[in-house]
């Protein structure tokens, strides 16, 4: 059975002037990016059956963002070209202090429209992942996330979160992306947030009180990930920690994509009836191998690149 990934695929403009301002920087690095097609590569690299909806631009770069899908084996019949709207972009700058500069342009991605996908055959996908910040960004994107959860529902399948906070993107609008969050976190059958996320979610202080709530108020199985600390598993009103993989980092970026594609590729041959019945252990035993996802893309510089080191060999 494959997944099927919606979101946003766009492009990464990286300055490589460490230091300074996007307005200062003078070179810049162009990378394939967003959540839901870094999961998509992932699932891809891992010998996963997976395809990927989302909007790009009709454009050199909505051209390299299709080309970037196939080599990994993504089905790229519904990243479809928007012939009005350039390919959406984020320019990102580090600055000394460790804080980053960022700018966002976006174009293609929030054009994808519910009927732009209504010939999806959804009964021949064994999981629907929603992973894009930008999908509770105004536009048609946002609709089409909440008319496409509805069908799944209807449907019976298996759904995955993850919400990819980006405060940037949501500094004057918070609360209306932790709404639409709980609206999905209530309805799925997996989630995985950031330690942050959980807490910002929630609205706690502390791993621990947030795990409680969402152990109150969700049904799915969760995943909390802690950093070196290790990952946290919610499963059947109980929590449990998962150890981390030691290494020595080289780039953080797209570790969690990672780790959301692993758990999915080990789930996707399951009927959503054989995912309620699995065990704790069975669980577990999916979590560790998913945090050796993270890890084995914390090794690498960039998270397509990463990816490139994926197999289902890090499984054994």
């Amino acid at each position: 059975m494959k997944i099927l990934c919606i979101g946003e695929a766009l492009i990464d403009m990286i300055c490589t002037d460490v230091g300074k301002s996007l307005s200062e920087g003078e070179h810049f690095l162009k990378k394939a990016g967003g959540a839901p097609a870094n999961v998509a590569a992932a699932i891809g690299a891992l010998g996963g059956k997976v395809e990927l909806a989302a909007k790009v631009g009709s454009d050199p770069f909505g051209h390299h963002l299709i080309d970037v899908m196939k080599s990994f084996g993504v089905g790229t019949e519904w990243m479809l070209k928007d012939e009005s709207n350039f390919t959406t972009f984020a320019f990102v700058s580090l600055m000394e202090n460790g804080e980053r500069d960022f700018y966002f342009n976006r174009g293609a991605d929030g054009q994808l429209k519910t009927q732009e996908i209504e010939e999806i055959n959804l009964p021949s996908f064994s999981i629907v992942h929603f992973g894009s910040a930008t999908a509770f960004l105004p536009g048609p994107l946002q609709s089409t996330y909440q008319s496409l959860l509805q069908d799944c529902l209807q449907q019976d399948i298996f759904i995955s979160f993850d919400p990819n906070y980006r405060s940037l993107l949501f500094q004057h609008n918070k609360e209306s992306f932790i709404e639409q969050s709980w609206n999905f976190l209530k309805n799925c059958h997996f989630f995985k947030l950031s330690d942050e996320e959980a807490m910002l979610l929630t609205g706690t202080l502390t791993v621990a009180d947030a795990a409680n709530i969402l152990l109150q108020k969700t049904n799915g199985v969760f995943a909390i990930t802690l950093g070196k600390e290790g990952t946290m598993l919610g499963f059947s009103n109980t929590t449990y920690i998962l150890e981390s993989i030691v290494i020595k980092p080289v780039d953080t970026t797209g570790a969690g994509d990672a780790f959301v594609g692993a758990v999915l590729h080990q789930l996707s041959d399951k009927k959503l009836s054989g995912i309620r019945a699995m065990s704790l252990e069975e669980w577990q035993q999916i979590i560790y191998n998913a945090n050796k996802a993270g890890a084995r893309t914390c090794e690498y510089m960039g998270a397509m690149e990463a990816f490139k080191h994926l197999s289902s060999d890090i499984f054994n």
